[in-house]
């Protein structure tokens, strides 16, 4: 929890799987205007069932879409990307609002809700595929999300260094329809109940007051 905690604060010191995947935002993409009400953000912390059903939970967030991206192979399969070889990480697609949650947030609950010391792991989930990593669209998103880390790390939450990878997003692909809204699917899979839920439950508790209603 000390680690939720110090990203609290944080938070208040800023001003703020289809085989046919297609491309999409492009650096640049997701810079948020005055009157805009919607923003995009991605990012890779592990399997992306796990992360898209926390991030479900979030007040403001109005989308969450499994997928593919950080690596050079257009249109990945799922089997291609599980063999760590293609690039990519799984990872998922907010669509937001911005005048309900803000980036800074979003990346409160990225770094909570994940081991970010784990180099290209998460739990038993092994291989480039499930690296953390924060795939930036615009320039002041790269800054807030070098900031976190840095104070995180300086926090000394964690013994160990924090490796999360902080690149520009160049391409988005969409991972085939049986990853969309998993978790919400298939409950009392295995996976689901032994895996996801504990996750969930413990993310739950550490950011009740920004869940939705």
């Amino acid at each position: 929890m000390k680690y939720v905690m110090l990203l609290c604060l944080m938070a208040s010191s800023l001003v703020s799987c289809a085989q046919n995947g297609k491309k999409v935002n492009e650096p640049g993409d997701m810079t948020i205007q005055k009157d805009q009400k919607t923003a995009e953000a991605v990012f890779g912390n592990g399997c992306f069932w796990c992360t898209e059903a926390i991030f479900q939970q979030l007040e403001g967030v109005l989308k969450v879409e499994s997928g593919y991206s950080g690596g050079a192979n257009p249109n990945p399969t799922y089997e291609e990307v599980c063999t760590g070889t293609t690039g990519h990480a799984e990872v998922i697609r907010l669509t937001y609002d911005p005048a309900k949650i803000n980036y800074a947030t979003l990346l409160e609950a990225f770094w909570a809700s994940h081991d970010p010391t784990t180099l290209n792991r998460q739990g038993n989930d092994v291989g480039t595929q499930y690296r953390s990593v924060v795939f930036y669209g615009n320039e002041e998103e790269r800054k807030e999300a070098e900031y976190y880390k840095k104070k995180l790390q300086e926090s000394g939450a964690y013994d160990k260094p924090i490796v999360t990878e902080i690149s520009p997003l160049k391409t988005f692909y969409v991972a085939e329809n049986y990853h969309q809204n998993y978790y919400n699917q298939n409950g009392s899979a295995p996976y689901c109940h032994y895996v996801i839920r504990p996750k969930l439950d413990k993310f739950k508790k550490a950011f009740a007051d920004k869940l939705k209603k």
